[in-house]
C-alpha cells in the first residue's frame, strides 16, 4: 500500500524533515508543499493520499475554489477524485521510465486554487520495485582462449543490467558446475559489479576444443529474478595479449541539435600480436535501448556517430560500454560517457489556466482577467523568460508565483469607449537567439448603465397656427444614449406641470417610444400665446438615469377676429344715433371719430377706415389709419339735414376681415331743430310709439346731467394729478401692453410676426399726442367701455358737441 505522508522522504536528513514540516503548518492556505511515497507500478485507480485533508480543505471547497492540478509531464500520471478528493493513480508509473539510473525519482505536481490564489507543490516519490529481471546485453559471448594460458588468467565478460536499484539490482552472478573454469567479480568505480571467468586448469585443445557455459545474473528482489546468457568458450592457440584503449573511458560533449551522422567520439585499442591476433574490431557490449537507436558504432574503425535525433529534454546524458576484441578473440572494454548540451530549441510555453472571458464596465482596476501559467523546457538562460503585454495601458502583468503571473486591469473600463479588448502576451526567453511565444486573450466588456439620455436640442421652440386640429403632431424630441440593450431604451414622458391650474397633459401629449408631440385641443392665439414644460428622457436601466428639456409651444396669430367697433356704438341694425353738425362748420371741422380694436396681432390687427357709402364723397372724409370723419368742403345750403354715411373697418389679415356701422348725421344750427329730424327716423315713424316722448324727457334730463357732469369733471382733475388728454390713460387701464413673446418664425418686409402692434387713435384731431389702444388678452371686447369710461373720454373731447355726449351716454 502507498505510504502517503506530508513530510517524509527517503534521502532526506531528519533535520531537513523538521524544517519542512515546520514551514508547511505556518504556511499551509498560502503556499506550501506536500510529499507522498509509493511504490511504482500500482494498478489504475489506486488511492496515494487525500489532498483536501492534508491541505486542510473540505470536499466543497474543491470545487468552490477551483481546484486543479497542473503536470509538466506528456503523461498525465495522477488525477485527483473532486468528490472526496483523493489523489488517485491515472496512469501506468515506471520508475526506470521515469528516472532511468537515478537514484531518486519525483514527480512534481502543481495544485492552483482560487479565491484566495493559493498554489501547492506536490512531490510523489517513486519507490523501486523488483519489476526487472537482470539481463545481458547479449544472448551469447564467444571467448577465445589460448591453449597455452596459464591457471589464473580471467577473462573479463558483459556485465547485466537491471534497471532497479539497489537491492532489486543485481547481487550476484553464478556460473555453471565445471572444472576448468570459475566465476570471479570486479568492482569498478562506479559500484557496478562486472563478472570474470578464471581459468582453473590448462586447457588443452586436443582433449577439448570447446566449452559451454551457463551465466547467470541474479537480483536482490523478493522474491529473485535472474537473467542468463551463453559463454562460447573456443580453444586457440596462444593469443597472449589483448586489446587496449588509450582511455579507459571517455567523456564526450554533444550539443543536442547535432545533426546525424555527427562524429561522436572516435576509440582507439591496439593490440601487439601480429597477424589475425592482432586484428582489433569494436562493438556495444553494454547499451541502453534508446541511445542504441541513436548512436551506432563503425566496428573495424571505432568511430561513434548519432544516427538518431537528440533531445535535452528527454535524456541530458548517455552511458555505453564499448568493447575491443582481436583475432584471438580476446577482449578489453571502455566506457563512453555522452552529455548532451542544452540549445534554445524549445520557444515558452503559455497555458491559461483561469478566464475571466467578461468582465463589467464598472470593474476596479486590479480585476484578475487571468491566470498564466509560463514553462521553457530548455535549461539555464534558455530556460529564463520575459514576459510583457501589447496593451500596457489599460491592464498589467503581475508575476504570482514561481512560472505564473496575474492579467489584471490597471486602468477603468469603459465599454463605450472599447467594448473588446485582444490583450496580447508575449514571452521571450534569454538564449541565443531568442525564442518568443505569443498568446492573445479576448476580454469582452458588459455594459453597465452609466449614460444617462442626451438630447439631441436642448432648445425645442415649437410654433403652431391658432384653430389647429386636435391630435396634430408638432415636433419629436429626439434623445439618444450610449448604453446598450435596456440600459440604452429610452421612453418619454412630459414631466407634470400646470398652467393657469390645468395639466399639461391636457395641451399637449407625448408618444413614450418615438417622442412625437401631439396636440391635445385647439390653440386660441388670442386666450393663450404661449406656454412651456418639460419633457423627461428615462432609460430602462437599473438603477435608470433621465434627463430634461424644455420645450417652448409658440401660439401664431390667425386672422380670425373682426374688428371690434368702440365707436359709435352701433344698435342691433348698426346704426348709430344721430351725430351733431351746425351750419357754420367749416371744412376740416371733425365731426367724430371711429374707434375700433382687433383682437387679432400683427398685420391681421392693422387697421383701416374707409367711407362706403356716402350721399356725397366730397363732402366727407375719414382719416385711413386714424378713423376721424371731417367736413371735406363747406357746407351749403341743403333742403335735407340729414346724412347717413357707411363706415367700413377692415383689418389687414389675408383674407381680410372687416366690419361695418351705419352713422346718421344731422346738420342744423342748433340743438333743438335736432329733435323733429330723430321724429322722422324710420325706426321711429310710429308717432303713436312712446320712444318719442322717452327720447324727449331723456334729452332734458341729459341737459341738466351735463351741466353737472361738466362740474364734476373739473372739481375730479383739480384734486388729481394731471393727465394727458388722450387715450393714453384709457389704454393703460382698459387695455395693458404685450411684449414678443416668442421668437419669429414668419416675417414679412415691414415687421417680424407675430408681432403685438398698437392701434392707434385719438380724440381730437388737434392734439398732437396718440393715445395707443393695444389689445388685452383674455378680456372682453364688449365690455371695454362702460359709463365710467364714457366719462373720461367726454372730459377729453371739449370739442364733441352736446348731440355726442348725448349720443355716448345713450349708447
Amino acid at each position: 500500500m502507498a505510504n502517503t505522508t506530508i513530510c517524509r522522504g527517503t534521502h532526506w536528513t531528519w533535520i531537513w524533515q523538521v524544517l519542512l514540516c515546520f514551514s508547511l503548518y505556518y504556511f499551509r492556505g498560502v503556499s506550501g508543499q506536500l510529499q507522498y511515497t509509493i511504490p511504482e507500478e500500482l494498478k489504475k485507480g489506486s488511492v496515494i493520499g487525500n489532498v483536501a485533508k492534508d491541505l486542510g480543505l473540505t470536499v466543497k471547497d474543491l470545487a468552490f475554489r477551483k481546484f486543479q492540478i497542473v503536470s509538466h509531464d506528456l503523461k498525465q500520471y495522477l488525477s485527483i477524485r473532486m468528490e472526496n478528493g483523493d489523489l488517485i493513480v491515472s496512469d501506468r508509473i515506471d520508475r526506470e521510465t521515469l528516472c532511468g539510473a537515478k537514484p531518486s525519482c519525483f514527480l512534481n505536481l502543481e495544485a492552483v486554487i482560487e479565491n484566495p490564489l493559493t498554489f501547492y507543490t506536490i512531490t510523489i516519490e517513486i519507490q523501486d520495485v523488483n519489476d526487472n529481471a537482470p539481463t545481458f546485453s547479449k544472448k551469447s559471448f564467444d571467448m577465445r582462449i589460448s591453449e597455452s594460458a596459464l591457471p589464473g588468467l580471467q577473462f573479463i565478460l558483459g556485465n547485466a543490467d537491471d534497471p532497479d536499484l539497489g537491492t532489486n539490482s543485481i547481487q550476484s552472478y553464478t556460473l555453471s558446475d565445471n572444472e576448468y573454469f570459475s566465476l570471479g567479480e570486479k568492482l569498478t568505480d562506479d559500484g557496478i559489479r562486472i563478472p570474470e571467468i578464471i581459468l582453473e586448469k590448462s586447457l588443452d585443445r586436443e582433449k577439448q576444443s570447446s566449452y559451454k557455459l551457463t551465466l547467470t545474473a541474479s537480483d536482490g528482489g523478493k522474491p529473485s529474478k535472474t537473467g542468463t546468457t551463453i559463454i562460447k568458450v573456443t580453444v586457440l592457440d596462444v593469443n597472449d595479449n589483448f586489446p587496449v584503449f588509450t582511455q579507459d573511458k571517455y567523456r564526450v560533449s554533444l550539443p543536442e541539435n547535432a545533426s546525424v551522422g555527427f562524429l561522436v567520439a572516435h576509440l582507439n585499442a591496439t593490440d601487439e600480436d601480429e597477424g589475425m591476433h592482432g586484428l582489433i574490431s569494436y562493438s556495444f557490449s553494454h547499451i541502453g535501448k534508446i541511445a542504441d537507436q541513436i548512436f551506432s558504432i563503425d566496428s573495424s574503425k571505432g568511430d561513434i556517430i548519432t544516427i538518431g535525433t537528440l533531445d535535452y529534454e528527454t535524456s541530458d546524458s548517455y552511458e555505453m560500454t564499448v568493447e575491443a576484441t582481436d583475432g584471438g578473440g580476446l577482449v578489453s572494454h571502455c566506457k563512453v560517457s555522452i552529455q548532451v548540451i542544452d540549445v534554445n530549441d524549445n520557444a515558452p510555453d503559455i497555458t491559461v489556466t483561469t478566464l475571466a472571458a467578461t468582465i463589467p464596465e464598472d470593474s476596479p482596476p486590479g480585476t484578475v482577467i487571468a491566470i498564466i501559467n509560463i514553462r521553457d523546457l530548455d535549461s539555464g538562460l534558455n530556460g529564463e523568460i520575459l514576459c510583457q503585454i501589447s496593451d500596457i495601458k489599460d491592464f498589467q502583468l503581475l508575476p504570482s508565483s514561481s512560472n505564473y503571473y496575474k492579467l489584471v486591469t490597471a486602468a477603468d473600463m469603459d465599454r463605450e469607449r472599447n467594448s473588446v479588448y485582444n490583450v496580447t502576451v508575449q514571452c521571450m526567453d534569454k538564449g541565443s537567439p531568442p525564442l518568443s511565444t505569443n498568446k492573445t486573450i479576448q476580454l469582452t466588456i458588459s455594459d453597465v448603465n452609466d449614460n444617462a439620455p442626451v438630447f439631441e436640442k436642448m432648445n425645442n421652440i415649437v410654433y403652431i397656427i391658432e384653430n389647429n386640429q386636435p391630435g396634430t403632431s408638432i415636433n419629436n424630441i429626439v434623445a439618444s444614449d450610449l448604453d446598450q440593450d435596456d440600459n440604452g431604451k429610452i421612453t418619454y414622458s412630459i414631466v407634470n406641470s400646470n398652467i393657469d391650474n390645468i395639466p399639461v397633459t391636457s395641451y399637449v401629449s407625448i408618444n413614450s417610444v418615438t417622442g412625437v408631440l401631439y396636440t391635445q385641443r385647439s390653440f386660441d392665439y388670442e386666450q393663450l400665446r404661449e406656454f412651456q414644460f418639460q419633457v423627461m428622457a428615462k432609460d430602462s436601466g437599473s438603477p435608470p438615469l433621465s434627463s430634461n428639456v424644455t420645450v417652448r409651444i409658440c401660439i401664431i396669430d390667425k386672422n380670425d377676429n373682426a374688428p371690434k367697433i368702440l365707436y359709435p356704438s352701433a344698435d342691433t341694425e348698426g346704426s348709430a344715433l344721430f351725430e351733431f353738425i351746425p351750419h357754420s362748420a367749416e371744412k376740416g371741422y371733425l365731426v367724430t371719430k371711429v374707434i375700433a380694436v382687433d383682437a387679432d396681432s400683427g398685420h391681421n390687427a392693422w387697421l383701416s377706415y374707409h367711407l362706403l357709402q356716402v350721399p356725397d364723397p366730397t363732402l366727407f372724409t375719414i382719416g385711413q389709419y386714424t378713423g376721424e370723419i371731417r367736413i371735406g368742403r363747406d357746407l351749403p345750403d341743403v333742403e335735407s339735414l340729414r346724412q347717413k354715411l357707411v363706415i367700413l373697418v377692415k383689418d389687414n389679415g389675408v383674407p381680410s376681415l372687416s366690419s361695418t356701422v351705419t352713422l346718421p348725421l344731422v346738420v342744423a344750427e342748433n340743438f333743438q331743430q335736432v329733435v323733429p329730424e330723430i321724429r322722422r327716423q324710420p325706426n321711429n315713424a310710429d308717432s303713436k310709439s312712446p320712444v318719442t316722448f322717452y327720447l324727449v324727457v331723456s334729452i332734458a334730463l341729459i341737459s341738466c346731467l351735463f351741466i353737472i357732469t361738466v362740474l364734476i369733471a373739473v372739481i375730479y382733475k383739480c384734486r388729481k394729478t394731471p393727465t394727458p388728454t388722450s387715450y393714453g390713460a384709457y389704454s393703460r387701464n382698459v387695455y395693458p401692453q404685450f411684449t414678443l413673446g416668442c421668437p419669429s418664425e414668419i416675417s414679412d418686409t415691414s415687421l417680424p410676426f407675430p408681432f403685438s402692434y398698437d392701434v392707434c387713435v385719438t380724440l381730437d384731431s388737434k392734439q398732437n399726442e396718440i393715445a395707443y389702444l393695444k389689445p388685452m388678452q383674455n378680456v372682453p371686447t364688449d365690455n371695454l367701455i362702460d359709463t365710467d369710461d364714457t366719462a373720461m373720454i367726454d372730459s377729453a373731447n371739449t370739442d364733441l358737441t352736446l348731440n355726442n355726449i348725448v349720443q355716448v351716454f345713450e349708447s
